[in-house]
């Protein structure tokens, strides 16, 4: 297994790119002096050894050498040994709703990033548990698979949008089938959902799911993204911000379904949350969760990690030696020599 003992250093690698453009630009008015100087051909010889590719050659030298650096110090590392953990917890999946109605913004900044703020508190207070991630609109998707990778769970949480499903809708029953068949089937201990949603526009039958859900055991919680008032649906067209609007041009606002969500969570054997701007109510499920009785499970990790950071060292190193020996001026011993030449 690969991974970056300091991953945020990679976060450097922007500096090249704006090192790209200044450099750019100076080659540029560079020229466009030169040419106000006089014509090229004279130019040319007043300065016969000058070089214009040479500065690129090594500026580009100079950048895979920073690139170099960069990685050594986000400190590569391989897992070079493997070993079996025992960890005592739940298996957990959490059906995160990515509709367009989730980016109303009664709930500030908007339902969805609320949502994503709280699942990922909730990651960093897990344990030994197992967690995995389900997306849903107007149907189901696998974002993450039950795992005790936490670090992935965020990684894979951040990149959630409204974007990422095919079709709209609101399938909570879909989700819940989902993310009932996602749990490890060798897994005998206690398992949860949770449902992050406004409930609105469910497809099809939600509570026979949660119902289903409970007989094999399985806990359903629920958690309402949204106020009872409810709030337009933001739309940006150009940088600028509108509203989703009906057929007949009215501004359509979207409700928290409650109702719903509360049959779900009772069906499911769970407790229901509404979200507001004070908070979302994860904790409240998590003080839930926490009260289930674990089971231990075994799962492979890497125990030793082999550092790879001289490797980029030494690359940096040979670029710099590479930059050292390109001059910035044409050689005017080795200019004339003409290999294939007649």
């Amino acid at each position: 297994m690969f991974r970056f003992a300091h991953i945020e250093y990679l976060y450097l690698l922007a500096i090249i790119p704006i090192l790209i453009v200044i450099f750019s630009v100076i080659r540029i008015r560079r020229k466009k002096a030169l040419e106000r100087f006089g014509q090229k051909e004279i130019v040319d010889q007043l300065m016969p050894n000058v070089s214009n590719s040479r500065p690129v050659l090594k500026f580009i030298l100079w950048m895979f050498a920073l690139a170099s650096i960069i990685f050594a110090v986000a400190q590569p590392q391989f897992g070079s040994k493997l070993k079996t953990e025992k960890r005592n917890g739940v298996e957990l999946i959490i059906a995160l709703d990515v509709s367009n109605s989730m980016m109303a913004e009664d709930i500030q900044p908007n339902r969805l990033e609320r949502a994503k703020r709280a699942i990922s508190r909730l990651v960093d207070n897990l344990d030994d548990d197992k967690i995995g991630l389900i997306v849903f609109a107007g149907d189901a998707y696998t974002q993450l698979p039950i795992t005790t990778d936490f670090s992935s769970a965020k990684l894979f949480l951040n990149s959630v949008s409204t974007n990422i499903v095919p079709r709209q809708g609101t399938a909570i029953g879909a989700a819940i089938n989902l993310a009932v068949s996602s749990f490890s089937p060798q897994f005998t201990g206690n398992k949860a959902i949770i449902v992050i949603t406004d409930g609105e526009n469910h497809e099809d039958d939600a509570v026979g799911a949660a119902q289903a859900a409970a007989q094999q055991g399985i806990i359903v919680h629920t958690i309402g993204m949204g106020l009872p008032q409810g709030a337009p649906i933001p739309v940006y067209q150009n940088g600028q911000k509108d509203f989703r609007k009906d057929k007949s041009g009215q501004v359509v606002v979207t409700k928290l379904d409650e109702k719903m969500l509360q049959e779900i969570a009772a069906a499911g054997n769970g407790v229901y949350v509404r979200a507001n701007n004070a908070q979302v109510g994860l904790n409240t499920i998590f003080n839930e969760i926490n009260k289930m009785e674990g089971a231990e499970m075994e799962s492979l990790v890497y125990a030793e990690y082999a550092e790879q950071y001289q490797w980029f060292i030494a690359l940096a190193l040979f670029f710099l030696l590479l930059d050292y020996l390109v001059l910035e001026r044409k050689n005017k011993y080795l200019k004339n020599i003409k290999i294939f030449g007649k």
